[in-house]
């Protein structure tokens, strides 16, 4: 009796444990925007401060302070494959993290990374990859699309606008990249 009602106090332990640590779980994470926010009352104190930062700003890079999340539902030229869902990372310092993942049964993701070049003159966006040094581009259509190259930086055949990955916050919908 004394076996069973030890295991019984160990159990129920065990749940108001797992409880308490599930409830206590939201309130450790922050959302974007409550991270946004600090960021926002951070400038504002910069500013009534009078101090001036902007000589170490990390919001402008080399390539113009592009920067942004883009989705794309791109085909895929595979044997039971439906589509490559991709997500193209641009971020800080010219770094950039690409998720590509073909649609089809028992695939995985594929990540990528590196530094990428932003040329407003040739309206090309170039991908640099730390993991095997070769180069991916991309035509900018403007500040919300860009449109995959092959390898030799021409158009993909057919219709573009299925090649076209489209900035997140520019489209309101990641309808692109979820099926």
């Amino acid at each position: 009796m004394q076996t069973l009602t030890k295991t019984i106090k160990k159990n129920v332990a065990l749940i108001v444990f797992g409880t308490v640590c599930s409830m206590l779980n939201p309130v450790w994470a922050e959302s974007d925007m409550q991270l946004q926010e600090k960021a926002l009352k951070a400038r504002e104190r910069v500013h009534k401060d009078g101090e001036d930062h902007s000589g170490h700003d990390m919001s402008k890079t080399a390539s113009g302070g592009f920067r942004g999340v883009f989705y794309g539902y791109l085909p895929c030229h595979e044997e039971e494959c439906s589509g490559l869902k991709m997500t193209l990372s641009l971020k800080p310092r010219n770094n950039y993290l690409l998720v590509t993942q073909p649609a089809k049964p028992a695939s995985r993701e594929f990540f990528d990374k590196g530094k990428y070049e932003w040329n407003d003159d040739t309206r090309l966006l170039t991908l640099n990859s730390s993991k095997n040094g070769s180069t991916r581009q991309f035509r900018i259509e403007n500040e919300g699309a860009l449109v995959t190259l092959d390898e030799n930086g021409a158009p993909m055949p057919g219709d573009q606008d299925a090649y076209t990955l489209r900035r997140s916050d520019k489209t309101k919908i990641r309808d692109a990249h979820f099926h």
